[in-house]
């Protein structure tokens, strides 16, 4: 804000020069039919009321402040013309007159270049390189047939663009989008992150849900384990692992951790797979859940192997397959099923 009067003063001329270039902007961009219908002129900002049927599309919005910007940068001379008959004002001049507004026989004419010139007894810069720039705040509608414009013009506009600047910085961050375009496409790249991280969690919190059940369903085993050649084997039921994710394995092996010495396995008839897993402490010992998947796989007539710790199988027979595969593996899987267990 201006702090003497002499910025006062000068803030407002910048102000009511400005006033004039929008003015013509706005007939040059919209049309002969515009109107002022009123305005204020202060220090710190200003504002322009003028006849248009409908609003103002942003596209003309930037192609009037673009226009008066160009008449700002050429630095034209305020042509100040004193005592000048109003009949030659509007006759030869071409000056704008407002209607309604009562002038006397003289009056005073502001010219700018060939681009604005009115009738007008206010004070103004001398040449239009002083506005420093023109920046137009917003436009909306007043009355039937009447619209609004704001605009501000020197620091005003340099305390504007300080401000746009630092919201796209901050909207960048947000949004995780620092090389976007400008604040709006910040949001749109933002928006679509947040769409992705919303169902990202929305997964994870899936998947969360199905690790604990399986973790739980593992905790319920342990009362039910049945010792097969000295390793303690519990019985799970197939559902165990059949509604878990391949994710949530891990959390099952985290959970049969607790069992001293155990592997187990689960049928899922519906996929017409079998999965096994053992237990850390006797992988390098006894049982190798790949190779006893194997075995299984070709008892039953299918396929199958995998890791140390976790085996998979797919089978091609249906029918009681499945429960023949399940007794395989707890009940034969330690004492018949050599290339698994040393």
């Amino acid at each position: 804000m201006p702090s003497s009067n002499t910025d006062i003063r000068q803030a407002t001329m910048r102000n009511h020069t400005a006033t004039h270039l929008l003015h013509a902007g706005l007939r040059e961009v919209l049309g002969k039919h515009v109107k002022q219908a009123g305005s204020l002129v202060a220090p710190n900002h200003l504002r322009f009321d003028f006849s248009h049927f409908t609003a103002v599309a942003d596209e003309e919005l930037q192609d009037i402040e673009d226009l008066i910007n160009k008449e700002v940068l050429r630095n034209r001379k305020i042509e100040v013309i004193e005592n000048v008959p109003i009949d030659v004002a509007v006759n030869e001049y071409h000056a704008m007159a407002l209607f309604g507004e009562k002038y006397g026989d003289k009056v005073r004419v502001i010219q700018i270049g060939d681009f604005s010139t009115e009738l007008c007894g206010g004070t103004h810069t001398s040449a239009t390189g002083e506005i420093g720039l023109i920046k137009v705040l917003k436009e909306g509608s007043v009355s039937s047939g009447v619209r609004r414009i704001e605009a501000v013009t020197g620091e005003g506009s340099l305390r504007h663009f300080r401000k746009d600047h630092e919201l796209e910085n901050v909207v960048a961050a947000l949004a995780g989008h620092a090389e976007a375009d400008g604040p709006a496409a910040a949001l749109k790249l933002g928006s679509s992150t947040r769409r992705t991280l919303r169902s990202s969690a929305s997964c994870a919190n899936c998947d969360q849900a199905r690790m604990k059940s399986a973790s739980s369903s593992v905790a319920s085993t342990t009362d039910k384990i049945k010792e097969v050649k000295g390793i303690e084997s519990p019985r799970a039921p197939a559902s165990t692992i059949s509604t878990a994710r391949k994710c949530a394995r891990w959390s099952i092996s985290c959970a049969i951790k607790s069992v001293p010495e155990s592997w187990f396995s689960a049928l899922r008839p519906t996929a017409e797979s079998l999965s096994s897993l053992a237990s850390p402490k006797i992988l390098t010992s006894r049982v190798q859940a790949g190779k006893v998947i194997a075995q299984v796989a070709q008892r039953v007539g299918g396929k199958g192997g995998g890791r140390p710790g976790h085996g998979r199988s797919r089978r091609r027979q249906t029918g009681g397959t499945g429960r023949r595969a399940q007794r395989c593996v707890q009940r034969r899987g330690v004492d018949g099923l050599g290339a698994g267990v040393r």
